[in-house]
């Protein structure tokens, strides 16, 4: 049992936990193309970015795992996110720090989501049973491509007048 909840109920919740964060993240994302600064998403985004890293490290540890060592990295990263925004209020520099390390994190997340579909869903299961075939190594790589791509967009568009919703 995990927080007086059953492994399968913990991890269900891990995962809802998760897909809030990503869905978020992708509108949060969606809005800094346009120069929007949506103070609720984005506290929605990083609160459950940061739910996510929190409950990854409640299961069971028996030894350093490329998992941990994901969600040791996410928590860094989500940490100068923070900073950024809620610290400096994205101010100078801060600003791409911001854009840059929320990119990052919301990769990160769907990062883990190809690993666990690749490792958890049946009809993904065959085409790469050790995550070291092809069809994982071009979903995380075009994943990679399409989040540096994205991240570069949201740098150069992401110039909010004013950081409303603190």
């Amino acid at each position: 049992m995990i927080l007086g909840l059953s492994f399968a109920a913990f991890t269900l919740l891990h995962v809802i936990i998760s897909v809030i964060a990503i869905a978020a993240g992708f509108v949060v994302l969606g809005a800094m193309f346009s120069a929007s600064a949506l103070g609720g998403w984005t506290a929605l985004f990083l609160l459950f970015t940061v739910l996510t890293s929190l409950t990854g490290f409640l299961f069971p540890i028996g030894a350093f795992t490329p998992a941990l060592g994901t969600g040791i990295v996410a928590s860094l990263v989500l940490v100068v996110a923070l900073v950024a925004l809620y610290g400096f209020r994205l101010s100078g520099r801060w600003r791409a720090i911001y854009v840059v390390a929320a990119v990052a994190s919301l990769y990160l997340n769907v990062f883990v989501f190809i690993v666990q579909g690749f490792q958890k869903v049946s009809f993904l299961q065959p085409f790469a049973p050790t995550q070291s075939e092809s069809p994982f190594l071009i979903a995380q790589g075009a994943a990679l491509v399409v989040f540096i791509a994205l991240g570069a967009l949201a740098v150069a568009r992401f110039h909010p007048q004013r950081w409303a919703g603190l």
